[in-house]
């Protein structure tokens, strides 16, 4: 009797699938329905006529679910959610391509997990965040903000590369009178304070024997710097992805981009606590991320029309655009001898004060 009280259970389960199909995105695991639950207590107290009555409404209420949903809510019982930071900027394709085909959900629904979205973007905030356990993965975060975190003292390891981009990292003037970091002095420049940004910035100072001393440098975000920039506050400003295609496309003069600069090298991390503690999410987050690109690379087309959408760009802008990015997820050895450069970079400048051991940063699978 428990066995087949199961059997109707799951078959009621398989048939509101059949009917959903795999539609529609989840961002957060529901809490488990009341058929799944009276189906449970049903079992337990080994009533048949029952079970066939919950089996019955179990497969009723789950047509009106999309399949994932229905998936979520019979496995998440007990498991609850993994969240990951959602970036878009300056022009992450994938996980702009994640979130539109739910593939995180999928990978993490088998586990029994949903999975939430966080929509910060600042450094600090992201490893904060992961610090007090509110986020379980940093999806692209500045290898400069992990360094800097780590550099503090904070749990932190790096367990994937999430993407290398110097030449979608770029200094506007607003005006064509700046043609060298000498031309710079004394001048106001806007941008995202220990950022990759900020690590051009500085990098193309040192290039003239320049410290961030001999320029006005004024903290402030991607959207702002563009408004000051925009406005004429500020001679110069820091800007990435979308912003900057949308200032260099109005006419704003390109001082300098990130090559030669920085590896611009944005990594995916957690905590080495979590890692610890669950390897198995771990293991199931990087088979999400390599399934994301497989899905790139399998319909590139259908992820330029995604990035498009999220990004108000147009899909040939996207096109334009995404030859600057390579987001091979392998940590590669001169991923390791660029952040190792960032670090002593860092450490030289004045913006962080401990050193960091960069191979211990980074987690290797056993």
């Amino acid at each position: 009797m428990k066995k087949k009280t199961i059997a109707l259970t799951m078959t009621a389960i398989l048939t509101a699938m059949s009917l959903a199909g795999c539609g529609g995105q989840k961002t957060e695991a529901p809490a488990a329905t009341d058929a799944a639950t009276s189906a449970a207590e049903t079992t337990a107290a080994g009533n048949q006529e029952g079970a066939d009555r919950t089996g019955e409404k179990a497969a009723t209420d789950a047509a009106r679910k999309p399949a994932e949903e229905m998936t979520a809510a019979i496995l998440a019982e007990g498991s609850g959610n993994i969240a990951v930071t959602y970036v878009k900027s300056p022009l992450n394709v994938p996980s702009i391509v994640e979130k539109d085909q739910g593939i995180f959900a999928k990978k993490f629904g088998e586990l029994g997990y949903g999975v939430i979205y966080s929509e910060l973007t600042t450094g600090p905030e992201q490893t904060q965040a992961l610090a007090s356990g509110d986020i379980q993965f940093l999806y692209a975060v500045g290898a400069t903000s992990v360094i800097l975190a780590a550099s503090n003292e904070a749990d932190i390891k790096i367990i994937s590369t999430y993407s290398r981009s110097p030449e979608a990292f770029k200094l506007f003037g607003k005006d064509d009178s700046i043609q060298s970091p000498e031309d710079l002095r004394g001048k106001k420049v806007a941008g995202p304070k220990g950022t990759i940004l900020h690590e051009l910035l500085v990098a193309y100072l040192a290039g003239a024997g320049m410290t961030e001393e001999d320029i006005e440098f004024m903290s402030m975000g991607i959207p702002d710097s563009q408004a000051a920039l925009a406005g004429g506050s500020v001679d110069a400003a820091l800007l990435a992805g979308p912003v900057a295609y949308n200032m260099e496309k109005d006419g704003f003069p390109v001082i300098t981009d990130g090559t030669g600069l920085t590896e611009a090298t944005i990594v995916v991390a957690a905590s080495g606590a979590y890692i610890e503690e669950h390897p198995r999410e771990v293991k199931t987050f990087l088979e999400a991320q390599k399934a994301v690109l497989d899905a790139i690379d399998g319909d590139l087309e259908k992820a330029m029309e995604a990035t498009a959408k999220e990004t108000e760009l147009t899909v040939e802008a996207v096109r334009e655009m995404y030859p600057m990015y390579d987001f091979d997820m392998t940590i590669r050895d001169s991923d390791i001898e660029a952040m190792k450069k960032t670090e002593a970079f860092m450490k030289d400048n004045g913006m962080i004060e401990n050193d960091v051991d960069i191979e211990a940063l980074v987690w290797r699978a056993e």
